[in-house]
């Protein structure tokens, strides 16, 4: 007995003095609970902090195959996660009667598909079907829980995204803004160890150990939802009409190199992305490459200007040329050309031969060479978004260079690419990096990083670029020659290029396959925001760019200037033929305010409220007039008696009439046209409102009279000129002839 005391006594000592600290320590991992505090990703907003995208409270399911096979509720279970979550009842009863290597039942299965980061409503009707089970088993747990989680939700869906990219189901950043700014957005997860007792209940008296998660940074973008939504818009019209293979469209500020929208069909709800096929991912705008076509010819026009060869009056042959050392001649389109014309009417014409003449001739190879590489051809923009390509710039022969003036064979480049080199002709010669990223907020620190504008380098002069402008608004303005006349925008000056390019299919140029585009910005005299439309293979190879893509530039570009709140000019191109565009106003009687200034927001027309109410009494113009699409509406939401005189600036001389008899005040105007200004006088002890009107600057007005306007009745349509066939098709030999390089 002595001696097996003294062995436990021993063994005890050993235990705990020798081992003490190693026993002590494993028993406190016994005790103790360690849970991860999830960090919350950063949002995604536009640049008036709209979200695109952001984490939400989403729910996970798991069952309990042993707890249920023992109630005996397999059948319940399975029937009643079926109409719940429409998931497969062969698949569900695998997940309830589950067994282990030993054939016993498990304690816990995940439902990974179809039951994971499910939201609330679906959680809420999972609670109730297990709440009703129970009662009616009369069980306290029929092996059904609910864990919250964190899932990445996008509110405006499809809105933008395969710019704002995705997160898959494990939570991996795949593409887009998400992607490249994942370290940022993401965070750091937290964590907290407690000690417990057998019940897994905190001690009070036990240590902790914390650690706070750190949610990730907020990024606010450049992009306008606004304009996204134009640009989306424009690209579904486009897909009805001519059921591309794809296209897209880009919008940027000139000045900064912001951009404002980017969007590209086909596309994906990000929210379903298992949906949608992966090519609805790609995003053109940044990783396709096209021979820009005529649409190049910007880079040329710009660079001749720049070298002072380019003189608009002066006259050239069109039709073709044959140059020295390369065995076929160029060609214009037109095969038989527009006879002796200036490089002015080239330009509107979009002759090849001209643009030959200019780069090939005058500027020379090692010039034009760098001009494109100034224009940041052939290089990477430095946009931040991931698998950006370069492009391709290779003129190794004669016939590289001379092909390259108007943009075909071995010219290869990015949507992107484009827009930053047009930028730099609008803004007065100086390349800018595109910027996607506005602002970057750190929650933690509470501090904002603003990215600014970065300049790349000086192209051209401020005397070139203004030049150029005007040379391209005449592309634009010229209803009878110009190439870009359905891009044209009554009130204000836009300048523009089209291009159509024949597609290489097995290294022949196809006669039926071919990228048809616009670029242009607007207004001319101080550019706020320049449009890029490319359309690869429409359904019709009669078409160009000039009727497809221009229509889409003008809608675009006539929303976003009235959203921007730019003003029109009303000064009318001398001679362009173009009659006034108009819209027609809804009928927006008795709907709430709401709701109408929604409807008129989606037409880009600017409204005014007159009163405080929260319905439309009436409306003026009344539904159905045609009007300018500058021209305001006037929504009247009270009785007479309470309202005010609003601001009648820009209103017809009809117009104001009915608001003042309205407000009751008797109107005075002098003058015709539109209201310019306004004052509100005494006369004979009577209160008068006195108008001076004025008509739009170069337009010629007939005597209005007491209540009359101009007719308003044009709606700017003109005949599309099918000889345009595909537009100014950029080819210099037949469509059967082999593509160099």
């Amino acid at each position: 007995m002595t001696l097996l005391f003294l062995i436990l006594i021993s063994r005890i000592y050993f235990v705990q003095v020798v081992q003490g600290a190693f026993w002590y320590g494993e028993a406190k991992e016994r005790w103790s609970a360690a849970e991860v505090l999830s960090a919350k990703r950063g949002s995604i907003t536009d640049r008036n902090g709209n979200i695109l995208a952001m984490d939400t409270i989403a729910y996970n399911i798991a069952v309990n195959p042993r707890v249920i096979h023992d109630a005996d509720i397999e059948d319940e279970i399975v029937d009643g996660l079926n109409k719940i979550l429409g998931k497969p009842k062969e698949e569900l009863r695998k997940l309830v009667t589950a067994k282990n290597a030993e054939g016993k039942y498990y304690s816990n299965r995940e439902m990974r598909e179809g039951g994971w980061g499910i939201d609330k409503s679906l959680a809420d009707q999972i609670k109730e079907f297990r709440e009703q089970l129970s009662k009616e088993k009369e069980l306290s747990d029929v092996g059904i829980y609910l864990t919250e989680s964190l899932k990445r939700y996008y509110t405006r869906n499809t809105l933008a995204s395969q710019l704002v990219g995705y997160l898959d189901k494990e939570g991996k950043a795949l593409s887009g803004i998400e992607a490249f700014y994942d370290e940022q957005l993401r965070g750091v997860d937290g964590w907290i160890k407690y000690e417990k007792d057998g019940k897994r209940v905190q001690l009070a008296e036990g240590e902790v150990d914390f650690q706070p998660a750190e949610n990730g940074q907020d990024i606010e973008l450049t992009i306008d939802s606004d304009i996204q939504y134009y640009v989306e818009e424009a690209l579904q019209q486009i897909v009805k009409e001519y059921n591309p293979k794809s296209a897209t469209i880009i919008a940027a500020d000139p000045n900064t190199m912001e951009i404002l929208a980017m969007a590209n069909v086909p596309t994906f709800n990000p929210n379903e992305f298992w949906k949608s096929p992966y090519a609805n991912f790609y995003n053109h705008a940044i990783k396709s490459l096209y021979e820009p076509g005529s649409t190049f010819k910007i880079a040329t026009l710009a660079a001749a200007v720049e070298e002072g060869v380019f003189n608009p009056d002066e006259m050239f042959k069109s039709g073709s040329i044959k140059l020295q050392g390369i065995p076929k001649p160029i060609n214009d389109i037109k095969r038989d050309g527009w006879g002796t014309i200036s490089f002015l009417d080239g330009l509107k014409h979009s002759s090849n031969v001209a643009f030959v003449k200019l780069g090939y001739e005058r500027i020379g190879a090692d010039k034009l060479r760098d001009y494109f590489s100034k224009f940041g051809f052939g290089q990477k923009t430095g946009i931040s978004l991931s698998n950006e390509l370069a492009g391709v710039i290779n003129l190794q022969y004669p016939s590289d260079v001379a092909r390259a003036t108007f943009g075909q064979g071995n010219v290869l480049v990015t949507p992107i690419q484009q827009v930053a080199a047009v930028a730099a002709v609008a803004n007065g010669g100086e390349l800018l990096q595109p910027q996607i990223v506005k602002k970057v907020t750190d929650p933690i620190t509470k501090t904002t990083t603003e990215i600014e504008p970065k300049v790349i380098r000086r192209v051209i002069s401020e005397e070139t670029s203004k030049k150029v402008g005007e040379y391209l608004e005449q592309v634009v303005s010229d209803q009878d020659k110009g190439t870009g006349k359905n891009a044209y925008i009554e009130g204000y000056r836009v300048a523009g290029k089209t291009g159509t390019a024949q597609k290489v299919v097995n290294g022949k140029y196809s006669a039926d396959k071919f990228v048809v585009s616009f670029i242009g910005y607007a207004p001319v005299e101080d550019p706020k925001i320049v449009v890029y439309v490319v359309v690869d293979e429409p359904n019709d190879p009669l078409v160009g760019g000039g009727k497809v893509a221009a229509p889409a530039f003008k809608q675009i570009v006539l929303k976003s200037l009235r959203k921007m709140g730019v003003p029109p000019s009303r000064e009318t191109v001398p001679d362009s033929g173009k009659k006034e565009a108009t819209v027609e106003v809804p009928d927006l009687s008795k709907l709430k305010v709401a709701q109408a200034k929604a409807e008129l927001a989606a037409l880009a027309i600017n409204c005014e409220m007159v009163g405080n109410g929260a319905t439309v009494l009436q409306q003026i113009p009344a539904a159905g007039s045609a009007i300018h699409p500058t021209q305001r509406i006037y929504l009247i939401t009270e009785q007479r008696d309470k309202l005010v005189i609003p601001d009648l600036t820009g209103v017809s001389l009809r117009d104001a009439l009915e608001i003042a008899s309205l407000v009751g005040i008797r109107l005075i105007p002098e003058g015709q046209g539109f209201v310019v200004s306004q004052k509100e006088e005494t006369l004979n002890h009577v209160k008068v409102l006195k108008v001076v009107l004025a008509p739009p600057l170069g337009a010629v007005t007939e005597s209005e009279g007491a209540g009359g306007e101009a007719d308003p009745s044009a709606d700017g349509s003109t005949a599309e000129d099918n000889t345009e066939a595909a537009g100014e098709n950029n080819t210099d030999d037949s469509a059967d002839d082999e593509a160099e390089g």
